[in-house]
Order: C-alpha cells, then sequence, then structure tokens
C-alpha cells in the first residue's frame, strides 16, 4: 500500500498519524500550515487516508472541531514513536520534516547513531499540551530518583523541550512555588485538567531571561590540538558565543561537554576539549 503512494502524499499521511496520535485531535489546518496547501486538498488528503482502511481509524469529532483517533488506531506509516511527535514541534519553525524519520532522498549512506528512546504515554502528552495551551492547572503522578514512589502533584505546564539527550516538560510546581523540568517519560498515569490559572510562562523569569557565555579551547591543550577544537566550533580567533534562556544554559554546557574545573582540564585535555571564558558565572548552571 506505501509503495503505490506518492512521497507528498506518504509525508503528508505521516503527519496525519503523528498529530492525531499525539495529540488527539487532526484538522485540515495541520495539513495546510505544514504543507501550504489549500483546505480543499487537506480535506481529500484525510479523505484518501480513510478510505485505506477497512475500519476508518479517525473519527470525525463536531465538539473538538477535528478528527480524533478511534481506540482502535494504530500507526501505518509511522512508528508511533513519542519522539516523532517531539522531533516535529522541536523542528517545525524550520520546516524541518525529518523528525519525521523520512528516508534520505540522496543516494549517500549516512547513519544516525540513536539510543532507545524512553516510554512516554500519548494521553501525558495530550493532557499536558491540552493544559500549555489552555494555561490549566494540571493534576499528576510524578516519580524521580530523589521521589521513586509516585506521588501526585499539580502543575501548570508552559512548554515541551528537547535538551539534547531527553524531552521534558517546564512547568510551575505548586508544592515547590517553583518552575521546574520534569522528565515526560516519568510520568505515570493519566494527567487529570483542572482550572484555569494565572500562572503564565511570562512569570518564569529563569525562561524569560536570557545568558551569554563564550566558550573557548581548553587552553592546556597544545597550540595545534587548540586548533583543531576551535575548527570544529568555527571559532576562528573568537571564542564561540552562546545565548540561550537560562533555565536551559544547563543543557548546553552538558550537551557541549563544557568543563569549568581547572583540575580536570590540566589533568585531562583530550577528554575536556572545551572550557569557558568565565567560570565563576557559569559554575552556578552547571547540572550537579
Amino acid at each position: 500500500m506505501k509503495n503505490e503512494l506518492s512521497w507528498d502524499t506518504q509525508l503528508r499521511f505521516k503527519l496525519i498519524e503523528v498529530v492525531a496520535l499525539w495529540e488527539g485531535r487532526l484538522t485540515t489546518n495541520h495539513l495546510c500550515n505544514s504543507f501550504n496547501i489549500k483546505r480543499q486538498q487537506a480535506s481529500r488528503d484525510i479523505n484518501h487516508y480513510q478510505s485505506l482502511f477497512e475500519e476508518p481509524p479517525l473519527i470525525h469529532d463536531r465538539s473538538i472541531k477535528g478528527y480524533r483517533p478511534t481506540a482502535a488506531f494504530k500507526p501505518t506509516y509511522t512508528k508511533g514513536t513519542p519522539d516523532e511527535y517531539l522531533s516535529l514541534l522541536h523542528r517545525y519553525s524550520d520546516n524541518d520534516l525529518d523528525g519525521l524519520n523520512i528516508n534520505s532522498l540522496g543516494n549517500a549512506e549516512s547513519f544516525v547513531v540513536s539510543v532507545p528512546e524512553r516510554k512516554v504515554d500519548p494521553i501525558i502528552i495530550q493532557r499536558l499540551l491540552q493544559a500549555a495551551r489552555e494555561q490549566r492547572r494540571v493534576d499528576v503522578d510524578y516519580v524521580s530518583l530523589s521521589q521513586p514512589v509516585i506521588r501526585g502533584r499539580n502543575i501548570i505546564p508552559h512548554t515541551i523541550v528537547f535538551d539534547g539527550f531527553r524531552w521534558h516538560v517546564r512547568a510551575y510546581c505548586e508544592e515547590r512555588n517553583a518552575f521546574r523540568d520534569f522528565v515526560l517519560s516519568r510520568f505515570r498515569n493519566e494527567p487529570e485538567l483542572l482550572d484555569k490559572s494565572d500562572i503564565s510562562k511570562h512569570l518564569d523569569h529563569d525562561w524569560m531571561d536570557e545568558v551569554t557565555f563564550e566558550v573557548i579551547a581548553n587552553p592546556y591543550l597544545s597550540s595545534e590540538q587548540q586548533q583543531i577544537v576551535q575548527d570544529d566550533y568555527g571559532m576562528r580567533s573568537n571564542p564561540f558565543i552562546v545565548t540561550c534562556r537560562k533555565a536551559l544554559a544547563k543543557y548546553f554546557v552538558k550537551r557541549l561537554d563544557i568543563c569549568v574545573d581547572n583540575r580536570k582540564l590540566q589533568k585531562s585535555p583530550k577528554r575536556y576539549q572545551l572550557t569557558v571564558t568565565d567560570p565563576k558565572n557559569i559554575r552556578p548552571l552547571m547540572i550537579d
């Protein structure tokens, strides 16, 4: 069935499945905005997708002004993994759909080293997204390494974030009276939507404020080695400037493997190739 469809049609079917599964609501606008097509074409694509199954996997629901997946819905053109949807969110602003794991159009071989995906139930993402869109409180069950027993808490989510290693939701925690990061794979059971909240992301100062730091090659490397590292990051004669939200700085530091411990920098310069010009300012932002 897949081989009989055009490449463009398969791409649109992938989007249909990803949005329906993870948002729980599909509209023609999803297709129109993503592929720059007219509403009539989007409707034909949805109807075409439906016609390929003995039992249509989507139901038109007037209460949500769109389509919702049936209880028997199973992805056919996608894998049904959370990374497909979350990657699509991450890349949507760049109109880049390779988050859908589309095969390369070229002939040159390439390979991406992947790690096992963390398991996330679609209903968790659906409820968190709805709460974020509607600025509502949500009652969730959550576990962590410091609190391994399931505990209920109320949060007000505002943004889903990929930190380079895993996905989390940035949310206000009523128990801690602070904005915190909650790993998506550590939610348990179905979140319960509550009432609207006056707390918005604009009150999350670590999210709204930006920090800037200068990344340089480890000065304990030889000059030749430093030049190689500088070329890696396009530093040339200037430091590599990173500007990001304060709440995300620690993830940049971790992903770039930046070290601010002078003893480690001196003892193992090949292991710790990057540092910053002002370690005192960046150190409080480091992940423990």
